[in-house]
C-alpha cells in the first residue's frame, strides 16, 4: 500500500518506494465490467493501420542475425530524424514511451531527487517516479501548456528533471504552444535542469510538434510513441537526446534486453514509409478530433466546459467524483477517477473519458455524462 505525506511546500509529494503500479492499478480499477468502456485510455483498433503489407516487407535480407548491429535501424533513423521536431544528436528505439521514461530515471535520477512534473500527469508516471524514491512537484497548466511562473518557483530548490507531454496531454488534452515552448525553455535553460518530453499521442496529434529541444537541445530529451498511432503491441517508441546521454541510455540497456527488436523496427519502417499506412494514421488523426469536438460540442450544450484541444481524452469537471463515477457506473459506463492523475490539491473532481472508440452517439454519451458531472455526494438525509 503506497503510503506517503506532503510537506509543507504546496505540490510536492514525497513517497516511501513501492514496486507496483499504484496509482495506474487505481485509476483502472472496476468492480464491474461496462457496456461502454470510457477508462482506458487507448486507441481505436479499428483505426490503427493495417499490417499485412508491412508484415510482408519483413524478409530474410532485413532480418538482422547479430548482437552486434547498431541499436536503430539505419532507414528508419533516417525517416525519424526527417520528421522530428528538432535537429536531435543522437537517437535510439525503447519498448514503448514508458521504456524510454524508465530508463532515463534508471539512468540519471538518484533517491531524493527532486523532478517537476505537470499537475495532472499520467497516473503511470507517477508510479515509476514514486518507485524510484524521488520527490515530486507538481506544477499546474493551462491551455498553452506547463505555466511559466510556477515553474520558475518550482526551480528555486534544484531539480534534477522537468518531465513533460508536448501535445495532447494525458489526462487534459492541452497542447504546447511554441511561445509557451520557447518561454519554458528559457527558464530552464537557466537552471540547466534536465527535460525528458513525452509526446504519447504522436502521429494521432492534430497539434504541431512542439519540444523544448528547439531552445535547449542539450538539455532534452524528446521521447516520441507509435503505439496510438500504429499500435500497442508493437511496442516502440523513438528517443533523442545529446549523445552523452543517450550512450548511457544504450550502455544500461545492455544489461537487460540490449536493444528493441529490430525485427519490429522494420515494421513500423513500412508502416511510416507505406502510402497507404499513412494515409490511414492522417485519416485516424482526422477522426479522433471529430470525436473529441463531438462529445465537447455536446457537452457545452449541457453547460459542461472541457478544456484542452488534442488526444483522445476529455477532462471532465465533476462536482463530486466518487458521485459522477457511480451515475455512469449505474447507465453502464465507465470512466477513470482523476485522483490517481493528480499532483496538487484540488477544490473540485474531475472524471478521463476516452473517446476514442465514440464513433457515434456523442449527443446521448454527453447527456449522461453532463447528469453525473452535476451529481452531488448521497449524505444520508431524509
Amino acid at each position: 500500500m503506497l503510503r506517503q505525506h506532503r510537506r509543507r511546500r504546496r505540490g510536492t509529494t514525497v513517497a516511501e518506494p513501492h514496486t507496483g503500479s499504484v496509482r495506474y492499478r487505481r485509476a483502472l480499477e472496476h468492480p464491474a465490467l461496462f457496456s461502454l468502456d470510457l477508462s482506458t485510455g487507448v486507441p481505436d483498433p479499428a483505426l490503427l493501420p493495417h499490417l499485412g503489407r508491412a508484415l510482408t516487407s519483413v524478409t530474410g535480407a532485413t532480418t538482422p542475425g547479430s548482437y552486434l548491429d547498431e541499436p536503430v535501424v539505419p532507414d528508419l533513423l533516417a525517416v525519424l530524424r526527417a520528421d522530428w521536431p528538432y535537429a536531435a544528436e543522437e537517437f535510439s528505439i525503447t519498448d514503448g514511451a514508458m521504456d524510454a521514461v524508465d530508463l532515463a530515471i534508471q539512468c540519471f535520477f538518484r533517491f531524493g531527487d527532486r523532478v517537476i512534473v505537470e499537475h495532472a500527469t499520467f497516473p503511470l508516471l507517477l508510479d515509476l517516479l514514486e518507485a524510484a524514491g524521488v520527490e515530486v512537484v507538481g506544477v499546474p497548466m493551462d491551455g498553452e501548456g506547463m505555466l511559466v511562473e510556477p515553474l520558475r518557483e518550482a526551480l528555486a530548490t534544484p531539480a534534477v528533471a522537468v518531465i513533460l507531454q508536448p501535445r495532447a496531454q494525458n489526462p487534459t488534452g492541452f497542447s504546447l504552444t511554441p511561445s509557451r515552448g520557447r518561454a519554458l525553455g528559457e527558464v530552464l535553460r537557466a537552471s540547466g535542469t534536465m527535460i525528458i518530453e513525452d509526446d504519447a499521442a504522436g502521429s494521432v496529434a492534430s497539434t504541431a510538434h512542439v519540444s523544448l529541444g528547439e531552445v535547449v537541445p542539450e538539455q532534452t530529451l524528446h521521447i516520441r510513441s507509435f503505439s496510438k498511432s500504429h499500435g500497442p503491441d508493437l511496442r516502440l517508441a523513438a528517443l533523442s537526446g545529446p549523445h552523452a546521454m543517450i550512450g548511457d541510455m544504450n550502455a544500461r540497456r545492455q544489461l537487460g534486453q540490449g536493444w528493441s527488436s529490430r525485427l519490429l523496427q522494420h515494421i513500423l519502417l513500412a508502416l511510416l514509409t507505406d502510402d497507404a499506412a499513412v494515409t490511414r494514421v492522417a485519416a485516424a488523426r482526422q477522426e479522433y478530433q471529430r470525436r473529441r469536438d463531438a462529445v465537447i460540442t455536446a457537452l457545452a450544450e449541457h453547460d459542461v466546459v472541457v478544456a484542452g484541444n488534442d488526444g483522445i481524452n476529455l477532462w471532465v469537471p465533476v462536482l463530486d467524483e466518487s458521485a459522477a463515477l457511480v451515475r455512469l457506473a449505474s447507465q453502464g459506463i465507465g470512466v477513470t477517477p482523476g485522483r490517481p492523475f493528480q499532483v496538487l490539491p484540488e477544490n473540485g473532481g474531475y472524471i478521463r473519458v476516452t473517446v476514442a472508440a465514440v464513433s457515434s452517439g456523442a449527443e446521448e454519451l454527453a447527456g449522461n455524462i453532463a447528469v453525473a458531472a452535476k451529481a452531488g455526494r448521497w449524505t444520508g438525509g431524509r
